[in-house]
């Protein structure tokens, strides 16, 4: 242990007791990984996962000014690895962190290739109005501009901020805050990377105080019921596309599947042609966008057009994304969902 990391970790122990000796809030801080995780291998001269949830606590002693915090080290994976036992596994940690009633708020620390999905699937299997406030970064801790320290001190300030509650579960990253449903990455590389479209943000951190402009609305929960989440798969329409990875789905034995199509939710006559053959074996199909506003509707008469998809018995994604479709599908599916109608009323939620 270097002399600097000793340093910073006694600074705070030594916050976090003060902190708790003046009847601080607590915040349970619960790591996954990501690059907010990782240092530069000398070895593979890239960013490996080199840091826990202390050691990345440890970069920020003023979280003791504000709160108590426990850490949960759950795991530490490129969000990459992200997949429905891993959220399953999350969502147990929050939920049993915000069922205490001590307990503030969670803060959740992930990569960003996935954390708009994690934000949603938690979204919709976490029930408290305590806020859950997801973080990362887009620069490693061996950057001289690491990110990460700064996105946590912000996540602590929300989460001990009474305005915070009823909220729903929130990304904050760059100062900016975003709601579950409508965040997404948008660049690779920039640390404004995440935004919500034309949503917009719904809230910023400012060194004197967090200010909120609206609470998000289109929010829904679907308890988990089991440990084991049917297979949902996600299929991008193109132009060219022969609607044969759709039907090889079906032919697997996937439950359910989410198309990415173009448009309001448009695709060619062979794709349309796969996604009547998934319902005629009872697979419910969801039909969501690319394009990165607006909602899917069943609109145009075209074979392959949202009006004739609709009619085939088809379920329009409403404005969610394919990959936060997907997550929707498949808790819906575990919940005992699977009519039609009743789908269209959850993505219509």
């Amino acid at each position: 242990m270097t002399l600097n990391k000793l340093i910073s970790g006694l600074l705070f122990m030594t916050a976090a007791t003060t902190a708790a000796a003046q009847g601080k809030p607590v915040v349970q801080f619960i790591a996954t990984g990501g690059t907010i995780a990782m240092k530069i291998d000398p070895v593979k001269g890239a960013p490996v996962p080199a840091i826990s949830g202390e050691d990345l606590l440890a970069t920020v002693p003023d979280v003791g000014k504000y709160a108590d915090i426990r850490v949960n080290s759950l795991s530490n994976v490129p969000s990459d690895y992200m997949d429905p036992p891993r959220w399953v596994e999350l969502t147990k940690a929050v939920q049993q962190a915000l069922d205490q009633p001590e307990v503030a708020g969670v803060i959740v620390s992930h990569g960003t290739d996935t954390l708009e999905e994690t934000a949603f699937w938690l979204d919709l299997t976490v029930k408290s109005d305590k806020p859950v406030t997801l973080i990362g970064a887009q620069r490693n801790a061996s950057s001289p501009d690491f990110d990460g320290p700064r996105n946590l001190l912000n996540a602590v300030r929300i989460s001990v901020d009474e305005q915070s509650r009823g909220k729903g579960v929130l990304l904050a990253m760059n100062n900016q805050i975003n709601a579950a449903r409508y965040v997404r990455k948008t660049h690779t590389a920039n640390v404004e990377t995440f935004n919500s479209g034309d949503f917009g943000f719904i809230g910023e951190v400012y060194p004197d105080r967090v200010m909120y402009a609206y609470t998000p609305v289109r929010r829904q929960h679907l308890p988990l019921q089991a440990d084991d989440m049917p297979a949902v798969e996600l299929v991008a329409m193109y132009g060219g596309a022969d609607g044969v990875a759709l039907r090889n789905a079906v032919d697997r034995g996937v439950k359910g599947i989410v198309v990415q199509a173009l448009g309001m939710g448009n695709m060619n006559q062979p794709m349309f042609e796969a996604v009547k053959y998934a319902i005629s074996k009872n697979v419910p199909v969801v039909i969501a966008t690319r394009v990165y506003n607006g909602r899917v509707l069943p609109n145009y008469g075209f074979e392959g057009g949202g009006k004739t998809l609709a009619d085939a018995g088809a379920v329009m994604a409403d404005d969610l994304s394919p990959p936060k479709a997907r997550i929707l599908l498949m808790l819906a599916l575990q919940g005992g969902v699977q009519d039609r109608a009743a789908l269209q009323a959850l993505f219509d939620k």
